[in-house]
């Protein structure tokens, strides 16, 4: 009797038939950066050089005389586009992150117009907006999508979210379906419970500290002023004492500010998951991309979502990557810019609009 082989051997090999198909060989990590965690601060401690940011801000009105900001970017070779990709920055993330700006400088390369979206409260986007935005914030979303498509004037629409990023674009695409023409996400939080559980592991306690500072300080340089319970509350000069977790920190901000009952109501209708449970997704043509020895979200969700089969949606599971990392041994060969995961997420798109165009010929 043959002796069973590790989850992550059999999900290795499942692996290798996208990315094969796709002209990529399986995701096998670049040195040094040989495990989950040095694979997600890779862009921290080694940021890629690229050109300087000559986005063209695009001002997208979410009422109540608030604004988010986007910056668009033209093909490289400024030819016509083929489309335009939204482009979404997971937790404390902006439009200038360089993990983010590398994966559009990528999708321009392959022919794409890019919106980088930042989310209410988020990096150049601070000053025209009140308050902070969530995993599920339709109202913010929705309206920024319906911008993209008359921005896209015709082309394919298509969206691309890291980490949270991916959430909020699930849950806007759940609430009101057909507004893409095609998804990516990349190490996406299915399940915020789950996640928000896995963040507080005594391992994470770095990562945790790191995020849970970056919220804190967006929420309080709001130009609008915040309340003096929450200011106690970031200050930690409450009667509960400082914020220490980031469910901590969901309880006290996020889930009242967005209208939830508790952070548990939040957490559950606020996870993709629930609702692809429930039904059939009324999804465009998505892949979701994530890695088992990803330190921050965990694999199950992803996992969970593969075994739904739910038309339409791919689900491509990698032994390494970490989060959001996808830094391979293959990049830099040849003159296709971005890491592993920029070029799956390129060549994915390729093939899908390629398909599309067939369809309709």
């Amino acid at each position: 009797m043959s002796e069973k082989l590790p989850d992550h051997v059999l999900d290795s090999r499942q692996a290798a038939a996208l990315p094969a198909a796709l002209g990529l060989p399986l995701f096998r990590p670049r040195l040094p950066w040989i495990n989950g965690d040095l694979q997600t601060l890779r862009d921290t401690l080694r940021p890629e050089p690229l050109p300087p940011d000559t986005g063209l801000p695009v001002p997208i009105s979410v009422g109540g005389g608030d604004q988010l900001l986007g910056l668009l970017d033209p093909p490289l070779d400024q030819a016509e586009p083929r489309g335009l990709v939204l482009l979404m920055h997971g937790l404390g993330g902006s439009s200038s992150r360089s993990g983010l700006r590398r994966m559009g400088h990528t999708l321009q390369h392959a022919g794409l117009a890019v919106l980088r979206l930042n989310m209410r409260g988020a990096g150049p986007g601070r000053e025209l907006a009140r308050g902070t935005y969530a995993a599920s914030c339709n109202s913010d979303l929705l309206p920024a999508l319906a911008r993209a498509r008359k921005l896209a004037a015709g082309r394919p629409l298509l969206g691309m979210g890291i980490s949270l990023g991916g959430t909020k674009l699930l849950n806007g695409l759940l609430a009101a379906p057909g507004q893409l023409d095609g998804l990516v996400t990349i190490s996406s939080p299915l399940d915020l419970a789950a996640s928000s559980a896995q963040i507080e592991r005594p391992r994470n306690r770095i990562y945790k500290r790191w995020l849970l500072q970056r919220l804190v300080a967006q929420t309080l340089a709001d130009p609008f002023g915040v309340s003096q319970p929450e200011r106690e509350l970031l200050e930690g000069r409450s009667a509960i004492g400082p914020i220490t977790s980031i469910r901590a920190f969901d309880a006290a901000i996020t889930a009242p500010r967005w209208g939830y009952q508790s952070v548990e109501h939040y957490y559950r209708e606020a996870s993709p998951l629930q609702q692809l449970r429930a039904r059939p997704s009324g999804l465009p043509p998505t892949l979701v991309l994530h890695a088992i020895d990803d330190p921050w979200v965990p694999v199950d969700g992803a996992r969970e979502l593969a075994a739904l089969q739910l038309p339409g949606v791919e689900v491509l599971l990698t032994a390494g990557g970490g989060h959001n990392g996808f830094h391979a041994r293959c990049d830099g060969r040849g003159t296709e810019p971005g890491n592993w995961g920029d070029r799956l997420t390129a060549r994915w798109f390729d093939q899908l609009l390629r398909d599309q165009q067939t369809a309709s010929a």
